[in-house]
């Protein structure tokens, strides 16, 4: 009768750490998923804002026209300019470009 009450006992302590351990697991992705909520919500206020500057703010709205869109005014000439990489800007004015055939073994 005494194996049976410790077999009840091991069963229940068995039982209720894997309890414990799914509330702590519960309780670990709550944490997360507030935090994903907020972060959200900051994401959200900050699309508002950005409506509300689009909507009552004319220069904003020609801004992005001009810089998202590549829109002018009427008689104005847009010259767009080719984006430099970070390898031309950090080659020495001598070196030359990669690929252009001054490399050795190009012979």
């Amino acid at each position: 009768m005494a194996g049976l009450g410790i077999l009840a006992l091991v069963v229940l302590s068995i039982a209720s750490f894997k309890s414990y351990s799914d509330l702590r697991l519960g309780r670990s992705r709550e944490a997360q998923l507030k935090s994903e909520i907020a972060q959200g919500d900051e994401r959200i206020e900050a699309l508002q804002e950005r409506v509300r500057r689009l909507k009552e703010d004319p220069a904003m709205l020609e801004q992005l026209a001009r810089e998202e869109l590549m829109m002018a005014r009427p008689g104005e000439v847009v010259i767009v300019l080719p984006e430099t990489t970070v390898e031309a800007i950090d080659r020495a004015p001598d070196e030359p470009a990669a690929g252009s055939g001054d490399e050795a073994g190009d012979n």
